[in-house]
């Protein structure tokens, strides 16, 4: 079944003016449940536009977008949000970690808007920081966690709200060799949990990491290979 589908979509910055930016052109693509797809390209390629798309935080200028089976692409706002909120989770490529609120803080926001039971929301992030060697750093300051520390908490937040979708920017941007070997293992075990990825990612070594079942090349904003 296919999760994310997007056909002959197209993205295009301030419409009609001198500095009309056409980010992406006619894009049509399927990303099967549990399936993980790496977004692959050169900066400016469209690899984040297109993500931000399929994370509902943008509308595209054309084309149509579903997800989960859902009509998407003239969904009113509040319901975008509402949709995004349960359904999709997000690990932003500079992790967007409120630095002066603890670890425990960091993660309980996720759920408070849904009106989540305290008793639940502490089950979950919990279990979360468990599983992520994070349950001493709990009541510390996101702000001297170390980089990998960082990286493991906004995995452990996207995943708060136990979406069926990750939407990852560019996971090893900022991490040496062991590190982005270890975030890739822990992207294979959320693939294990059913989860279904979609990475941008330009790192050799993630492409090489036979994590993907689909990669998808873009260039210009348009897709110029499938495999």
């Amino acid at each position: 079944m296919s999760i994310i589908t997007l056909e002959t979509v197209s993205k295009t910055y301030n419409p009609g003016r001198p500095n009309e930016f056409v980010a992406l052109h006619e894009i049509s693509v399927e990303i099967a449940s549990g399936q993980c797809a790496i977004l692959a390209g050169p900066s400016g390629s469209g690899k984040t536009t297109l993500l931000s798309l399929m994370g509902l935080m943008s509308r595209p200028s054309s084309g149509r977008i579903a997800i989960l089976d859902r009509e998407t692409t003239l969904l009113a706002e509040n319901f975008r949000t509402l949709f995004r909120r349960r359904h999709i989770g997000f690990i932003f490529q500079h992790f967007q970690l409120i630095a002066d609120l603890t670890v425990n803080d960091n993660l309980d926001l996720v759920l408070y808007p849904e009106g989540t039971s305290f008793d639940t929301i502490r089950e979950r992030r919990t279990s979360l920081l468990e599983r992520f060697g994070l349950i001493s750093k709990g009541a510390e300051k996101t702000s001297i966690l170390s980089g990998g520390e960082q990286q493991r908490l906004a995995i452990a937040r996207a995943l708060m709200n136990n979406p069926e979708i990750l939407l990852v920017d560019e996971p090893t941007a900022h991490l040496d060799t062991a590190l982005s070997e270890h975030v890739i293992a822990l992207f294979r075990d959320l693939k294990k949990d059913g989860k279904t990825l979609v990475i941008t990612s330009h790192d050799p070594l993630v492409l090489a990491s036979g994590l993907a079942e689909k990669v998808i090349h873009l260039r210009d904003g348009r897709i110029i290979k499938q495999v």
